[in-house]
């Protein structure tokens, strides 16, 4: 099965805040979900990070420096299947 280039970007974004543990009560920067990614592709990450708000998969937490955001831990095991399905990677 082969997934487009915004599946993949979703699930880096989902991956790397996974594996950091940034999930609930821990919360990190709106801006640092592009770190990682080449630059050009900046405006698109943004969108695509939007887009995880909406469906579900990130939580907003406003803060004086601030958006931050965190991975909603009530739908953590959809996160983490959709991770394996698209990347391969597994957290067992």
């Amino acid at each position: 099965m082969e997934f487009n280039d915004e599946d993949k970007i979703k699930a880096t974004i989902l991956y790397h805040l996974r594996r950091k543990k940034v999930i609930g009560g821990v919360h990190t920067p709106f801006d640092t979900l592009r770190r990682g990614f080449p630059s050009h592709l900046g405006k698109d990450i943004s969108k695509i990070a939007k887009e995880l708000v909406k469906q579900g998969y990130l939580l907003t937490k406003p803060t004086n420096r601030g958006l931050h955001v965190s991975l909603n831990k009530e739908r953590l095991i959809e996160i983490e299947e959709f991770i394996k399905k698209v990347l391969g990677y597994s957290f067992l």
